[in-house]
Parts: C-alpha cells; sequence; structure tokens
C-alpha cells in the first residue's frame, strides 16, 4: 500500500487535473511521521534518479530539519551528490525561518559561516511571506529543465512548522496552488495533528487527495501514563506502528487501506495487518463491568422466545401464494369471499399481480431467517 502511494506520486496527476497531494499525520503516541515522510523522500528519489518517472527532480522545503540532514539520508541511499543538483533541491527554511540571523551577521554580533553541502541550497529567510516562498518554490523547480517547462515533485517536511508563524487559510491557499500549478506533478508534507486543532487538520486535509494517518499498533490506558505496562507499550509504539490510508477517487468515493510498519536501521518495512496483533490488542483493553456473553440457561431461554415474523404452522399444509390462481379457483375464491363479507363487516384487501412477469415476493427469505 505505501509502495502504491509511492508509485501514485511518480505518475502525477493528469493532464487538466490537481496533482495528487498526500498528508501524513502523526501525534506523539506515535510521533513516527518523519520516518515515513523520509520513506516517501527516498522512494520518489529512486524514481527520479532513476528516470523512472515524468518527474525531472524534487524541491524539498526543510521546516523542521536541517539540509545537512538530507544530504546524509541520500548518501545513505546510495545517491550520487555530485549529480543531485540536476534532479535534487532544497529551500531552507531552518537556518534562518525569520532573518534574525542574517541582521546579525550584518551587525557584526556573529560571523557568518557558509554552510557545507553537496546539494543545492536556497536560503529563505522569512517564512511568513507565504508569496515569496510560493515564489522561491516554482523558481527552484524550473532549474531542472533548460526550458523551464518540466514537472516536479514539491515535498514539505512540516506543514505544522508553517502553522507556528501564520494562520491555517494562506497556508492552504499555497498548498492548493502547488496543487494547482502546472509544473507541479505531486507533492506531499507532514503534519503533527495533535499540534492544532480539528478545524485547522481538517482544511489541511482537504485539500489532499490522500491521508496517511499514523496510529499506535496498541493504545495505552487513559490515566495510567505512569505505568510500567504502559511505558512498554509507548516503547513498542517508537518501533511500529499501523499506517492507515484514506483516497479519495476521482468518482467521489473514498478507499481505506490498512498496514503495518516496523522501525529498521535501514529504514521502515511495511507489511500486512497481521491478526497476532490484532487479538494482542484485544487482550490488553481493560476489563469492564458488564458482561457481553450469554450464559447457557440465557442461550436457551433466548432460543424459545417465538419471533413475530417466523412462520408457525398449525398443522395444515403451508401454502404461499404467489398471485396466479386458476381461473376456476378464482371464481370459487370470489364466491366464497362474497359469502364471507355478507356475515361479516370487516374489510379485506385482495391483490393479484398485473401479470406472469411480475416475480413473486412473498416466498422470497434474503435473510434466511424464515420457517418457509
Amino acid at each position: 500500500m505505501a509502495e502504491w502511494i509511492c508509485r501514485t506520486l511518480r505518475d502525477g496527476g493528469l493532464e487538466g487535473e490537481h496533482a495528487p497531494a498526500l498528508t501524513i499525520n502523526d501525534t506523539i503516541t506515535c510521533p513516527l511521521g518523519a520516518l515515513v515522510f523520509d520513506h516517501v523522500l527516498s522512494q520518489l528519489s529512486a524514481f527520479i534518479y532513476s528516470q523512472k518517472s515524468n518527474s525531472k527532480g524534487i524541491v524539498l522545503v526543510a521546516l523542521s530539519r536541517s539540509p545537512s540532514y538530507y544530504e546524509q539520508l541520500l548518501k545513505s541511499r546510495g545517491y550520487d551528490l555530485a549529480s543531485s543538483s540536476t534532479w535534487f533541491k532544497v529551500l531552507d527554511c531552518y537556518a534562518d525561518p525569520l532573518g534574525w540571523k542574517s541582521k546579525l551577521v550584518q551587525s557584526g554580533s556573529i560571523r557568518d559561516l557558509p554552510p557545507r553541502s553537496s546539494l543545492t541550497v536556497n536560503l529563505c529567510k522569512n517564512v511568513k511571506d507565504l508569496d515569496g516562498l510560493l515564489s522561491s518554490i516554482l523558481e527552484l523547480g524550473k532549474e531542472f529543465s533548460a526550458d523551464g517547462k518540466g514537472r516536479f515533485v514539491v515535498a514539505i517536511d512540516s506543514v505544522s512548522e508553517m502553522l507556528r508563524h501564520t494562520s491555517v487559510s494562506p497556508v492552504a491557499a499555497i498548498l492548493s496552488n502547488l496543487r494547482s500549478h502546472d509544473q507541479v506533478s505531486s507533492l506531499f508534507w507532514l503534519l503533527h495533528s495533535d499540534l492544532h486543532d480539528s478545524q485547522a487538520t481538517a482544511a489541511l486535509e482537504y485539500t489532499s487527495s490522500m491521508k496517511a494517518t499514523i496510529e499506535p499498533m496498541i493504545q495505552q490506558v487513559d490515566g495510567q501514563r505512569g505505568n510500567a505496562e504502559n511505558l512498554s507499550l509507548a516503547e513498542q509504539n517508537l518501533r511500529r506502528g499501523k499506517f492507515c490510508v484514506r483516497v479519495k477517487r476521482r468518482n467521489g468515493r473514498v478507499r481505506l487501506m490498512f498496514e503495518e510498519f516496523h522501525v529498521e536501521k535501514a529504514g521502515i518495512r511495511f507489511t500486512p495487518v497481521s491478526s497476532e496483533d490484532e487479538i494482542t490488542a484485544q487482550s490488553l483493553v481493560p476489563k469492564v463491568q458488564f458482561n457481553l456473553q450469554l450464559s447457557e440457561k440465557e442461550q436457551n431461554d433466548r432460543a424459545k422466545v417465538v419471533l413475530p415474523f417466523e412462520h408457525q404452522g398449525n398443522g395444515k399444509t403451508i401454502q404461499i401464494y404467489d398471485g396466479r390462481k386458476s381461473l376456476n379457483e378464482d371464481k370459487a375464491e370470489m364466491q366464497h369471499t362474497s359469502a364471507e363479507k355478507a356475515n361479516s363487516s370487516k374489510g379485506e384487501i385482495i391483490y393479484f399481480r398485473d401479470s406472469d412477469d411480475e416475480m413473486p415476493d412473498s416466498d422470497e427469505d434474503p435473510d434466511d431467517d424464515l420457517d418457509i
């Protein structure tokens, strides 16, 4: 499933459609969203580096980690950083996000140390200026092709950092503008959803076509954070988690998918959801004061209850009316009915089918729970 998401981001959107966008959500209970972000970034880098993607390169907006971190990440994946300028560029919003460091350098208070990085890095000195941020992203993307018209991927390592300096509306607007831009083939970002209110989270998720939520494998019991068992569970949730994906399709339908992932030295590994973990999770649910199971006596009593929709039978042959009586039977029935009406003040409704094409419904039992 995670590989399917990476392929979707690799292929990009069709002409005239918005670019596919992925929101990666995590919380403090399972803070592994950054590792999932690195996995998606590494997979897309592999596609672009081997020229298996329509995109010419990746523009990474670094807000929560320095460009040197991503340099080491690419090195660990075996990429030649000497040629990285042709397919990987970084917009550094981490070193000096508000321009304070530059002002101190100009005043002579500190010395300016040139960054030592093999990556192509452009410095952003005002993350509050989202219009300037959008222009910088698009300018870096144009450098991937000679004519400036090649398509590229945009990766934002923390939208939560952007929300520290500005409100939700302009952040959602810049994401929407990137999705609708002709040269952006796809984009994805990381959001720490428990740091923001539900309205802000919903607004950012609305701008995306896919949402991946990182959930703990085992939920902790509320009110017992200091419990030794809960501490053990917290350690387990740092080594593995559930990857829950919600995809909005073109026809408006929503597709839900689930996977597990395990943290390893080489990165993270995705596996199908195992039934053993589900059983373990159920066994750790705290005991409650009520029992939903029935005793043997209760089961016998329930079996003796006569339900109103069951055919009880009274010793006679059960005949199911299908609306196709013969003429003789019809006349006899009408005479019998007329005689009964003369001696009774009750009304009666008699239904005959319009034609033989009308299927009888009196003998249908879709739930297979009637004694017909």
